[in-house]
């Protein structure tokens, strides 16, 4: 029989500490253990309780509390096995004067054993129950709990017996007795023969008036579906069943439900018309699925989702919300935004207008001397009742400053210059769109009864008189020429966009020419009307010499820069790695175990990518949010982003080698590594990328010829990776289930690829295309997120003005200066990683016991090894005077696929997730 056994409460060594209490034998096996982690403490229990409840609730009648003193390890055979756990519970970082009283409240609460209870299942197979062996349920107790090296950490502990035919504990049901939730991240049992027994959680678990049902912890062994043991099929099961879900009712905050929904919440048409935004699913505007809230309909519209605002959350499954430090940092930063925005805010409320820049020092002064705002220095602040809060804030005499944004801190004209313009192509926040030219004439792949005649204005002749004696088709061999080519994806939307307020923009073509030198040059821009607007509706530029036409050139070039950073922040980053990520992270909690290998190797790189996609439904992609306020596609932002995925988007194409060939950008070598050889010699994202791919790669074999056995049917057979692929094609991208380029599963190399190009999409790819924001965007003009004006024509009124100051008509075409501001706050947040970040090839403290395979922990600290090598390569390679696209005079080095990186926005550090 299993009983439970209290420490003493009154003979602790060293202040009630619980490790005093474990027998030597026991003392020394965890020891060794230590030793074997990286030097770090013993786990426990871990766990960190909410302080919105002080309640407290009954431990159980039946369970029965021994004699104190310690459990021994010398065990006679056929007798009981006495079994201990150590608990840990983390409070809370930062605490208030309220929760320090309730911290001691707790602290009384699990040392009368009225806290948390634990029941351990066996491998084995109960003859009468037919399940796993359980033991009874056990309180964890303990008293002046010994503080460890972090002050918001403490221990606890829970003696157990066990009978001698148990078996090998395999789960652990936990119950949560308290009214309020506590985070559980670990459980140790020590005792057992085999040595240190590990229960990873990370989780929260839900009070029992929340819930009823127990919460299931898997050890740290990994098991197959046709491996696990027969005690804990049920149970692997059941927890699979229990994240699933019925599909009905509004979730709640402690649930941990993943289910699917379609995008038709970023609409709200019942605050007013003007919001109202279509449904993101169908063949129409096929979309990605997000995770389901089950929010009631608007009253408006049955078809879409009522919204939550701010600063009320919205659902995301429990676990997957942030941790207290990533919180603070999210929160600090949305504080500095607004602090940025509060100047010229308040500037434009008081002015009754937004003004553009004057001039170019008054974009440099943002950097420099900062902005003071004293609204009593205004006549207009007279007429507002500005709360006290608010003038105090403007009354400080510190002024907000931006941090020098790193494409100017070198060379402040740098942004300037054809040669940058070009380099950011390769090397900048958006080097995935550049494709190797060739076909001549180019032509459009759209509807020409609709939009006209299919081919390109750029005429043989105009690229010729840039090719000093070659010819289009001898470039095109020879792999010199190169196309940024955003019509088709924009052509359709430009008659909508340009109705609106402040939104004039082109469809854009723009040809570059690789000099010879390792650089690209460009030559030629198209930027095209529908003909609905302009009869002279594709117009070609090129840079020319004369005053004039170098400034009509500066011009043509922002708007290429705007379509740049609209399709970038659309297409590349939300919807390639943000959007399509999510239905991989659901289909994995529903139908792969937490024993599952794979969802073990996934778990690092799913962190926080829910929650932040949960934010940016409500604050950056929705209706009226930040990316319509900013991006030129205005209120239409959401249905381009749709139309991309609708033609661009393929998962086989998302692997960097695939791309790459796509575009034309590398062919096929098997001699070289990862199969290709690229055509450029310096493409800095691609040759840095392939390096992560790489590795990736390399690990990602390791660990599946490692749980996958030489086989033919070893993957195939697999009814849990079957399950979660199908679900990945079938509900969480639906309207391309029958797309014939779905990769099939059914041979480890098929595995390896698909989870390479995932963990790629969530890790690299990622940073590649998001920690670059608030270097390359954060100075506005080399990156205007709109445009406000056409390019002025010579039969335009506008162009006498354009021909007596080129400057102001460059400056009030670009975006004015609250909306600058607003973006560069937001790009800042978003570029910054938090203090918690967990890089790629890093095992964090939190997650050391993982998995208890040492060859799988070999081969980890093979690819963690190799990462780092990757970081002495890129660095090398950023001083090697060869490569003009990292070096020269004002060049910034190119660092985002450095794996590593400290907080705050420092433009590298590869994280695991999508965080951010």
């Amino acid at each position: 029989m299993f009983t439970a056994r209290p420490i003493t409460f009154l003979k602790p060594c060293r202040a009630g500490s619980p490790a005093a209490l474990i027998a030597p034998q026991l003392g020394g096996r965890r020891a060794g253990r230590r030793r074997e982690v990286r030097g770090r403490p013993a786990s426990t229990v871990r766990a960190v309780i909410s302080s919105d409840d002080r309640s407290v609730g009954t431990v159980p009648s039946q369970v029965k509390l021994g004699s104190a003193g310690a459990p021994s390890q010398a065990v006679p055979e056929g007798q009981a096995i006495e079994v201990r756990a150590v608990v840990t519970i983390r409070k809370k970082m930062k605490e208030k004067l309220m929760e320090r009283i309730e911290e001691q409240w707790d602290s009384f609460i699990h040392g009368i054993g009225q806290g948390i209870l634990i029941q351990l299942v066996s491998d084995e197979v109960d003859s009468e129950t037919k399940s796993g062996k359980r033991s009874t349920e056990a309180a964890v107790m303990g008293w002046l709990p010994r503080p460890t090296e972090q002050p918001y950490i403490v221990e606890y502990t829970a003696d157990l017996t066990v009978p001698p035919d148990f078996g090998r504990p395999g789960a652990i049901l936990v119950t949560n007795v308290h009214s309020k939730e506590v985070f559980l991240t670990e459980i140790v049992v020590h005792g057992f023969s085999q040595g240190p027994i590990f229960f990873p959680a990370n989780t929260w678990i839900h009070s029992q008036k929340d819930n009823p049902s127990k919460r299931i912890i898997f050890s740290n062994q990994a098991y197959l579906p046709s491996q696990t043991p027969e005690g804990l099929k049920d149970l692997r099961q059941d927890d699979l069943i229990s994240l699933r879900g019925d599909g009905k009712h509004e979730r709640k905050k402690y649930d941990r439900i993943y289910d699917y929904a379609p995008y038709n919440d970023l609409g709200n048409p019942d605050k007013s018309e003007d919001l109202a935004r279509p449904v993101l699913e169908g063949e129409e505007r096929p979309y990605p699925r997000r995770c389901r809230t089950g929010r009631p309909p608007t009253k408006s519209d049955p078809f879409s989702e009522s919204r939550i605002e701010k600063p009320h959350p919205v659902y995301v499954p429990r676990d997957e919300g942030f941790e207290e430090i990533k919180e603070g940092t999210f929160s600090a930063g949305k504080f500095k935004a607004l602090l940025h925005n509060l100047i010229p805010l308040m500037v434009t409320a008081l002015s009754g207008s937004d003004n553009h820049f004057a001039c170019f020092s008054e974009i440099d002064n943002l950097y420099k001397e900062g902005v003071i705002l004293n609204p009593s220095e205004h006549q207009a602040a007279k007429k507002f009742m500005l709360p006290g809060i608010l003038k105090n804030m403007m009354k400080i005499r510190e002024p907000l400053k931006y941090d020098l944004p790193s494409i100017v801190s070198r060379d402040k004209f740098s942004w300037l210059h054809d040669s940058e313009f070009a380099r950011q192509a390769l090397a900048g926040v958006n080097p995935v769109n550049i494709e190797r030219l060739r076909e001549f004439p180019i032509v459009s792949k759209l509807d020409p009864t609709i939009y006209g005649s299919p081919e390109s204005a750029i005429t043989k002749d105009v690229i010729e008189n840039e090719l000093n004696g070659m010819t289009v088709e001898e470039a095109i061999k020879q792999n010199r020429l190169f196309i940024l080519d955003y019509h088709d994806i924009l052509l359709p939307f430009i008659k909508r966009m340009n109705s609106l307020k402040d939104r004039k923009a082109y469809a854009s073509r723009t040809i570059f020419l690789s000099t010879g030198t390792g650089s690209l040059k460009p030559i030629v821009i198209e930027l095209s009307l529908p003909s609905s607007i302009s009869p002279r509706r594709k117009r070609v530029y090129t840079h020319g010499h004369d005053a004039t036409t170098l400034w009509i050139w500066r011009l043509a070039k922002a708007h290429v820069c705007s379509n740049d950073a609209g399709v970038h922040q659309l297409v590349n980053h939300w919807l390639k790695t943000h959007a399509c990520m999510e239905p991989y992270i659901i289909a994995a909690h529903r139908h792969l175990s937490s024993m599952h290998p794979i969802f073990k190797l996934l778990h690092p790189h799913m962190r926080y990518t829910m929650e932040i996609n949960a934010l940016a439904r409500q604050s950056l992609i929705n209706g009226g949010g930040i990316i319509e306020e900013c991006f030129s596609p205005g209120k239409y932002a959401m249905e381009i982003s749709s139309a991309a995925y609708k033609s661009l988007w393929r998962f086989d194409m998302e692997a960097l080698p695939a791309d790459l060939i796509r575009r034309g950008m590398a062919v096929e070598d098997a001699a070289m590594p990862c199969g290709i050889k690229l055509v450029l010699e310096d493409y800095p994202y691609a040759d840095d990328g392939l390096l992560v791919w790489s590795a990736t790669k390399d690990w990602v074999h390791d660990y599946v010829t490692h749980f996958y056995p030489d086989h033919p049917n070893s993957v195939s057979s697999d009814v849990e990776l079957q399950a979660w692929w199908d679900e990945i094609k079938t509900k969480g991208h639906p309207e391309k289930r029958n797309e014939p380029w779905w990769p099939n599963l059914e041979t480890r190399e098929d595995l390896e690829t698909i989870l390479t190009t995932m963990m790629w999409t969530a890790s690299g790819q990622h940073a590649a295309v998001n920690f670059g924001q608030y270097p390359f965007g954060g100075y506005m003009p080399n990156r205007p997120a709109h445009m406000k004006k056409l390019i002025p024509e010579e039969d335009d009124p506008e162009y006498e003005k354009f021909l007596e100051n080129p400057q102001k008509a460059f400056l009030t075409s670009l975006p004015t200066q609250l909306r600058a501001t607003q973006l560069m706050a937001v790009q800042d947040t978003l570029s910054t990683h938090s203090p918690d970040e967990e890089y790629l090839g890093e095992l964090p403290q939190s997650h050391s016991n993982w998995m208890n395979d040492q060859r799988i922990r070999t081969s980890f600290e093979k690819f963690s090894a190799r990462l780092e090598e990757i970081e002495d390569i890129i660095k090398k390679r950023n001083r090697d005077l060869r490569l003009k696209n990292r070096t020269g005079a004002g060049v910034p080095p190119y660092e985002l696929l450095l794996r590593s990186s400290g907080p705050g926005a420092t433009g590298r550090g590869v994280p695991n997730s999508i965080s951010i």
